[in-house]
This record gives structure tokens, sequence and C-alpha cells, in this order.
């Protein structure tokens, strides 16, 4: 099981679908080679160099924090059943409002669907409040969403990072 690197009042917790394997086996979000997370978040301006998986509680010296939707390891996140999202949905919920922050990104559409019980939702900012937090999708940083090239990731990224105007540099 990978630990989530969480506090109260974050500007953002970026919430993944489920821990990969080598994440849920080293103790590290998104240490996966092919992962593009950290590059794409330091890319789009959230941090001044880019964390190492290694160093990933450093996210939250940045008001940022990291979750999973689903605990359970997998090599690929279609391989979770719709009954997992199901089952996991309640946890998920006393988490964020236990934890209030301002946003939550999912990184990837398949949670976010699950939890809201939506049919389709669009990339970016969704209308309506999850759990008191304002909702962002952003695409899936695995090496495996090939939808998506890493200049891809860091302009929807960066979408997000400029609705902070404290952090955002221009």
């Amino acid at each position: 099981m990978l630990t989530d690197l969480i506090d109260k009042d974050l500007r953002i917790i970026f919430c993944g679908i489920n821990p990969g394997l080598k994440s849920a086996w080293e103790g590290h979000h998104f240490s996966g080679r092919g992962n593009r997370f950290w590059k794409a978040l330091h890319q789009a301006g959230f941090t001044p160099y880019e964390i190492e998986p290694i160093n990933d509680a450093s996210i939250l010296n940045f008001g940022y924090g990291l979750t999973t939707a689903v605990d359970r390891a997998t090599a690929r996140a279609d391989e979770l059943s719709k009954a997992e999202f199901e089952t996991a949905v309640e946890a998920f919920k006393n988490k964020i409002d236990y934890y209030q922050p301002e946003y939550i990104a999912f990184l990837g559409k398949a949670a976010y669907i699950a939890f809201s019980g939506k049919k389709q939702v669009p990339w970016g900012p969704q209308e309506e409040k999850f759990c008191g937090a304002s909702v962002w999708i952003l695409p899936n940083p695995s090496g495996l969403n090939r939808g998506f090239r890493l200049n891809d990731l860091v302009i929807h990224y960066n979408e997000l990072y400029r609705k902070f105007p404290k952090l955002a540099k221009d």
C-alpha cells in the first residue's frame, strides 16, 4: 500500500487512479520509470525543480499533496473493477472532508467518473465541487497513456497552475 502524502488545507491534492506496482513496492508516488508526473509538475510551474520520486514527501512543502482513488496496486489502472471504485468512494470522501483541500486534481478521468456517477467529463475544471473542493481533471501522467505527450501534459497542468496567482510567474 502506498502512503498518502497529505495535510490539512492544501492548495491541491493530486489524486492518481491507483498505485503502480513499482510505486507500491518502493513506497514512493509516481516512481515508475515511464511516469511523467514529476516532469509535468515541474515544467508546468508547480515546483522550482523536478522532485525525484524518493523525495516525494517534499511536495507538501509546496502546498500540494498526493493520494490515490483506489489503494490496490496494479500494473495498469484498467485492471481495477467498478466494484473497487464503489468500495473506495466513501473512504475517499471522508479523506477529502477531513483534509479540506482547495482543489482535487484527478489524474485521469476514470476515478472522477466513478466517484461522481457521470458518464463523461471534460478535461479541466468541473462545475460541481467534491466534498467542498473544486475539481480539475488532468491527463494521467502514466507512460502507458500514449494519448498525451509530455508537452501536452505540461499544457494541461499549467492551466491549473495558472489558477493560483501567488504561484504563477507570468
